[in-house]
């Protein structure tokens, strides 16, 4: 990993790429979602504080776990004048995440579970496939094929 001399307070956008580990591209990403913010020199190039390097760690820590991105701009907001995270931040956030994620390993372990049931493509039983019918919950709209013609139709190019 490259190191940046303790007097250099402001990075490139390929120094922060280096040295963050995030390529220049999802950068710009997380910049264009504030995510993480720069400075435009006289000759309109990206410059960012050191400090930018915590919140990268920050955003792909959290995006390590499967925290949206929309999330973690919501936690990075509540920090006083956008300052850089601390450990402080990351466990008081981390913990009111901690319940999402048990949910999601609940429902992931639950189609693990019920990944043997599924036939593939062209499902027999929209009804109780728990895959494209988790909780029957086309069930209450009533039955039938349009169900799944409503469903394409949401999500092109996708069979089932």
């Amino acid at each position: 990993m490259p190191q940046i001399p303790e007097k250099i307070h402001e990075l490139t956008v390929g120094q922060l790429s280096a040295r963050s580990g995030a390529a220049v591209s999802a950068l710009h990403f997380y910049e264009s979602k504030g995510l993480i913010s720069s400075r435009r020199t006289t000759g309109n190039q990206r410059r960012y504080s050191r400090e930018m390097l915590r919140r990268v760690a920050f955003v792909r820590a959290a995006q390590r776990v499967g925290i949206p991105l929309a999330t973690i701009r919501e936690a990075l907001a509540e920090l006083p004048e956008e300052r850089t995270p601390t450990r402080e931040d990351w466990a008081r956030l981390s913990e009111r995440w901690r319940s999402e994620l048990d949910e999601r390993i609940t429902q992931l372990n639950r189609l693990r579970d019920h990944l043997t049931d599924c036939i593939g493509c062209g499902c027999l039983s929209l009804s109780s496939c728990v895959l494209s019918n988790p909780d029957d919950a086309f069930g209450e709209r009533g039955t039938g094929s349009r169900l799944m013609v409503e469903r394409t139709k949401r999500e092109p190019g996708r069979r089932c």
